[in-house]
């Protein structure tokens, strides 16, 4: 999945994955070629742990809130599985972050539902949502464009996650 929606893409380019976790997925692109990799993670423990299992991945404990990050700095950013742990009435403020922070290209790999939807999540119901991500960076920035947009049905259950490429235009 990962190449069909950025495999063309130069491996020099640099990339910021917010919300990195343990850096699974700036692994994948370490593999793939990529070498200017950077990851924000919020959790401590998920920031030491990522260090521990990379070489040459730049790994910091910050916000989406606040990226620590100048304008433009990077080609691409990138989510997989943040945005939906991201109430709706802070979002805005987090697809603000994300857009000021790319001169490019923003990716994302997000549970998907036309309509915001709450989902029990470890017996709460105030902490992961569903919705239509890409639609609502669009919707929020004129400058951006969809440029791939691909959704995977569960085979076990009705869910649906979405994985999106958007460009932004000068």
């Amino acid at each position: 999945m990962n190449s069909e929606f950025i495999g063309n893409l130069a491996r020099g380019i640099k990339i910021l994955e917010v919300g990195s976790n343990i850096g699974n997925q700036l692994l994948c692109l370490q593999n793939m070629g990529f070498k200017n990799l950077y990851g924000i993670e919020l959790q401590s423990y998920a920031v030491e742990l990522s260090k521990s299992r990379t070489q040459g991945i730049n790994i910091i404990q910050s916000s989406a809130f606040n990226i620590p990050f100048k304008d433009g700095f990077f080609d691409l950013v990138f989510t997989s599985g943040l945005l939906i742990h991201i109430a709706p009435e802070d979002i805005a403020a987090v697809l603000d972050e994300i857009y000021r922070c790319t001169k490019q290209y923003i990716w994302c790999f997000e549970y998907h539902s036309d309509v915001y939807t709450k989902i029990e999540y470890r017996g709460h119901t105030d902490l992961l949502w569903k919705s239509n991500f890409s639609k609502l960076f669009l919707d929020r920035f004129s400058s951006l464009r969809l440029v791939k947009e691909e959704h995977f049905k569960y085979t076990s259950n009705d869910n649906v996650d979405v994985m999106f490429l958007l460009r932004k235009e000068k």
